[in-house]
Formats: C-alpha cells, sequence, structure tokens
C-alpha cells in the first residue's frame, strides 16, 4: 500500500539520488522535457473552461456505487423478513394443528437461539436473519390460530394494531417528538428490564403453581401490563429508528442492513404479541 506521507511517496527523488551515488549522475532531459531514453511525452495541455465546468457537474458516487447502506437498503430487507414471517405463519396455520403446541414450543425455542446467535456474531448472516423469521412465523402462526379459534377476528385487529404502533413511532420519532437521548435510554432499558423480570417470575409461578400465576396477564392488572409491553415495544422501535440513521450516517456496508432488518422485525413480533394478549383481555 503507498504511504500518505509525502516524503517516503517521492520515490522519483530516491531513485535519483541512488543513480547519482553510483555515478551515474542525474538524467539529462532529452527533447520535449523526457530524460535520454525514456519514452518522449507530450506536453500537458491545460483544460478549457468547458471541461472544467463538465467535471464539476459531474454527480459524485452515491451509496448505491460505493456499497454503502441506505435507508431503501433497510426496507427491502425488511420486507423480505416479515415476508418470510407471514408465508411460514400462513403454512403453520393451514397445515400444523394448533391443538398440540408442542413443535411451536420447539419452534419458538429455535427461533431465540437463533436471535442470539444472530445478535452476538460479529458478520450478520442473511440465512440466519431468515432462519429466525422462518422459525417465529411457524410459531406465530399457530398461536394467532389458537387466538383466533377463541376470539374471532382478533388477529386482525392485532395486525392493524401493530401496524399502527409502527406507523405512529415512525411519524413521533421523524417530527422530533421522540428524541433518542443517553437519559431516554436508560430509563426505558430500566423499565424493560423491570418489564422482562415480572414476565419471567409470573411464568415461573405459572409452571409452579398453575392457573394465572400472578394475575398479571388477566383483568385489570392484566391491562396494564399489555399496555407497557406495547409501550415497551415502541420505546425499542425509537431506538431501532435512531440506529438505523446513524448507521446510515455512518456509512456502513449495505450487508449491515440485514441487521437493521432483524432488530425491526424483532420488535415487530413483540408489539404483536403484546397487542394480541391486550385484546384477548379486553375480549374476555
Amino acid at each position: 500500500m503507498r504511504s500518505s506521507n509525502p516524503v517516503l511517496t517521492r520515490r522519483g527523488a530516491f531513485e535519483t539520488g541512488r543513480q547519482e551515488q553510483a555515478g551515474y549522475g542525474a538524467p539529462q532531459p532529452g527533447p520535449q522535457g523526457a530524460p535520454y531514453g525514456g519514452p518522449q511525452q507530450p506536453p500537458m495541455q491545460p483544460m478549457t473552461p468547458e471541461q472544467l465546468q463538465e467535471m464539476y457537474r459531474a454527480q459524485s458516487a452515491g451509496p448505491l456505487q460505493t456499497g454503502r447502506m441506505t435507508i431503501d437498503d433497510v426496507v427491502a430487507r425488511t420486507a423480505m423478513t416479515l415476508l418470510t414471517v407471514v408465508v411460514t405463519g400462513a403454512l403453520s396455520w393451514a397445515f400444523l394443528p394448533f391443538e398440540n403446541f408442542g413443535w411451536a414450543v420447539g419452534a419458538a425455542l429455535a427461533a431465540f437461539v437463533v436471535a442470539m446467535v444472530v445478535t452476538f456474531k460479529r458478520e450478520v448472516s442473511p440465512a440466519l436473519v431468515l432462519t429466525y423469521a422462518a422459525l417465529e412465523g411457524v410459531f406465530l402462526g399457530a398461536i394467532s390460530h389458537a387466538f383466533e379459534q377463541q376470539y374471532s377476528g382478533i388477529v386482525v385487529q392485532a395486525v392493524l394494531g401493530t401496524a399502527s404502533v409502527f406507523v405512529g413511532v415512525l411519524v413521533a420519532y421523524k417530527s422530533g417528538w421522540i428524541k433518542v437521548t443517553s437519559r431516554y435510554v436508560r430509563i426505558g432499558m430500566a423499565i424493560a428490564i423491570g418489564f422482562l423480570i415480572l414476565t419471567v417470575v409470573n411464568l415461573l409461578a405459572i409452571l409452579i403453581a398453575g392457573g394465572d400465576g400472578l394475575g398479571l396477564r388477566s383483568g385489570p392488572l392484566g391491562i396494564v401490563m399489555g399496555i407497557l409491553g406495547i409501550l415497551i415495544g415502541a420505546f425499542f422501535l425509537s431506538l431501532d429508528f435512531n440506529e438505523i440513521e446513524q448507521l446510515v450516517a455512518q456509512g456502513v456496508p449495505q450487508q449491515e442492513s440485514w441487521r437493521a432488518a432483524f432488530g425491526l422485525t424483532v420488535t415487530l413480533v413483540w408489539i404483536y404479541l403484546e397487542v394480541l394478549r391486550l385484546l384477548s383481555i379486553l375480549r374476555d
């Protein structure tokens, strides 16, 4: 690699010095300024004003030419992952028995493992991102079918609710109503961690004592937890939007758009499940 040091790049000066030390002397200029024995170089012609103007008007290389991530890349990759979730969810809904949740739970656990690999892997893998989307789709198809059997029309309502949250947070973020500051992140993460701890404790109570555990998913307390879960999902959406905006500004490689799409998909799945649970509580 050629050094950026202006001294080290003057290779000709060092070569001339070596020739002089060897007794050959500096090469003498020949006709038109070229050394004897070297190729004859035509004199440099100055650029015309028209050529300079054309050069200034030429469009600079954009992100597409330089291989950097753009918002369009994120939109395209997110559409692919969500389409994978929808297709595998529809297949799970149509062909797998919803009465037995064993395979659905297995798909959810496998999706969690793949998500951890994608999260901590240094280089993002499109195949792993799509694998996560497919496994998550199998789980969502099964649980959506079960809810639909009990509450007719609830799945369409949950999808519309998730889309409404996404659009609302996007508009609020782009309008400047949501500002992702360090204080905002600290408070939001503290609430999210507390919510997750309560959810795990409630799940353990259900496994040990049966029933509704601590009652966090039914009645008035269940409604409060459902609304809180949706707000936490909206918080993570704002973090996703901020991170995508920063990555585009930094000019990261185009491959990173898959990681951004993965983050958005995980957040949207979270919001969908919380909306589905909240609607079921309100239906009861």
